[in-house]
C-alpha cells in the first residue's frame, strides 16, 4: 500500500488531467465522441491501477481529503453565477426539463425492480440499481442504504450502492459524448452554435481565454469561501427537520442568494469569468479526483445479475436521452446538449453532466439554456423529486 498526502494527491489529479487532454487530442475515437478529458485520464488511471492490483498486490491510496471542498466550490460557482432574471426567462425550458426528468427516475426504478425480480434478487436491490445511485448519486446512495440495512435488514445495501454509483460515474461520462454528437448531427442546427453569433459565457467553453486580475480571483475567491461556510451551516440547522438537504445543495444556494442580493443592492457585481475560471479548475480536479481512486476491483464484487441490470440501465439511459430527452427539448442543438447533461446526471452526478455539456460546447459552441437548465435540476430539484419517487416505490406491497 502506498499512501499519497493531500499535495501528492493533488499533483497526481493535475497530471490525470494533463494526461486526459493529451488523450483526447491524440486518441481520434475519443475526439470523436468528445469524452471529458478528466474521464478519459482518471479512467486509464483507474485501469492502470486495477492492473497493478491485480498483478502485483501494489495499491495506492489517494488522501481525498480535497475531493469534497472542490465539489462544494464547483457548485458555489453554479450559485454565484445563476441570475435570477435568466431562470425566469427560462421556466418553461426548465419545467419541461423537470418532466423528463421525473419520467427517467419512474423508469429506473421499474426496471431495477422488475429485472431484480426475474433474476431472483431482493427488490430492494433493484432499487439501489435505480434512481437511488444512478440520479442520485454516492450522497444519495449512502442515505438510502443506511435506511434500508435498518428498517429492511439488507445487510450488504452500503456496499451494493457505492458499486452501484461508481459504475454509474464512469458510464454518465462515456455515454454522454457519443449520445450528444448522434444528436447534434440530427438536430436543426448541425453545425452547433458559431461562437460569432453566440458569446459564451460562464462554464460553457472551459478552455477559452478570460482576462481577470488578482483583484477580482481575490474577491471570487472570498465568495466561494462565505457560500461553502454558510451554505454547511444551513446544511447542519436543516439536518433531520423535513426540509433537511445535502450540503451541496444548500451551498449552490446560498451562492445564488449571495449574488443576486449583492446585485440588487448595487454593492458588487460578481465576475462571472473569474468564478468561471475557479468553477472549471475545481471541476476538473474534482473529477480527476473522484476517477482516478476508483478501485475498479471492488466492481467485482457486484454479481453478474447486477451487472445486467447496470448494463440495462446504461442501454436505457442512452435510448431515454435520444427518443425522449432530445425529442421533448426541441430536437435543436441546445436539446442535444441538455442531452448530454442529462446522461450524466442521470447515471452519475452533475459534475459529470457539466464535463459532459462543456466537450460539446468546447467544440460545436455555446449553448446558454443548458447551462442554465441542467445545474438547477441536477443539483436541487433532482434530490428533491427522486426522494419523493423512492417513497412512492417503497409503498409497493413487495417492500413489506
Amino acid at each position: 500500500m502506498f499512501h499519497l498526502d493531500t499535495l501528492s494527491t493533488l499533483v497526481a489529479a493535475t497530471l490525470v488531467l494533463l494526461l486526459g487532454r493529451k488523450l483526447v487530442q491524440g486518441v481520434p475515437v475519443l475526439k470523436k465522441y468528445t469524452i471529458p478529458e478528466p474521464v478519459a485520464g482518471g479512467l486509464l488511471v483507474a485501469l492502470a491501477l486495477l492492473v497493478l492490483k491485480l498483478s502485483i498486490g501494489w495499491e495506492i491510496d489517494f488522501d481525498m481529503s480535497l475531493k469534497d471542498p472542490l465539489m462544494l466550490a464547483f457548485f458555489a460557482t453554479i450559485g454565484l453565477n445563476a441570475n435570477l432574471a435568466s431562470l425566469r426567462s427560462g421556466g418553461k425550458v426548465l419545467g419541461t426539463f423537470l418532466i423528463v426528468v421525473v419520467g427517467l427516475l419512474l423508469m429506473q426504478n421499474a426496471i431495477g425492480i422488475g429485472m431484480a425480480s426475474l433474476l431472483g434478487l431482493d427488490p430492494l436491490m433493484g432499487l439501489l440499481a435505480g434512481s437511488i445511485t444512478l440520479s442520485g448519486g454516492h450522497g444519495t446512495g449512502a442515505a438510502w442504504s443506511k435506511l434500508f440495512v435498518e428498517r429492511y435488514g439488507f445487510e450488504n445495501a452500503t456496499e451494493v450502492a457505492m458499486a452501484c454509483a461508481t459504475f454509474g460515474l464512469v458510464l454518465g461520462g462515456l455515454i454522454g459524448g457519443p449520445v450528444a454528437r448522434f444528436l447534434v448531427k440530427h438536430s436543426s442546427t448541425p453545425e452547433g452554435m458559431p461562437d460569432d453569433s453566440e458569446t459564451p459565457s460562464a462554464f460553457e467553453k472551459p478552455a477559452i481565454g478570460r482576462m481577470i486580475t488578482s483583484l477580482v480571483l481575490v474577491e471570487t475567491i472570498a465568495l466561494i469561501a462565505i457560500c461553502l461556510t454558510v451554505g454547511k451551516v444551513v446544511a447542519q440547522l436543516l439536518q433531520g427537520t423535513v426540509f433537511e438537504l445535502p450540503t451541496f445543495v444548500c451551498v449552490l444556494f446560498i451562492g445564488v442568494i449571495l449574488s443576486n442580493t449583492l446585485a440588487f443592492l448595487g454593492f458588487y457585481q460578481v465576475f462571472d469569468r473569474a468564478v468561471s475560471v475557479l468553477g472549471n479548475v475545481c471541476l476538473s480536479l474534482f473529477l480527476a479526483m473522484a476517477l482516478m481512486s476508483l478501485k475498479l476491483w471492488e466492481l467485482a464484487s457486484l454479481a453478474l445479475p447486477m451487472l445486467v441490470i447496470l448494463a440495462t440501465q446504461t442501454l436505457f439511459m442512452a435510448l431515454y436521452a435520444i427518443f425522449v430527452t432530445w425529442r421533448f427539448m426541441g430536437k435543436n442543438y441546445d436539446a442535444a446538449v441538455l442531452a448530454a447533461g442529462h446522461c450524466g446526471f442521470g447515471l452519475g452526478a452533475t459534475p459529470t453532466a457539466i464535463a459532459n455539456m462543456q466537450a460539446i460546447t468546447e467544440r460545436f459552441g455555446p449553448s446558454h439554456m443548458a447551462f442554465l437548465v441542467v445545474p438547477m435540476v441536477g443539483a436541487f430539484f433532482i434530490d428533491i423529486v427522486n426522494a419523493l419517487v423512492i417513497k412512492l416505490y417503497l409503498l409497493l406491497p413487495i417492500f413489506g
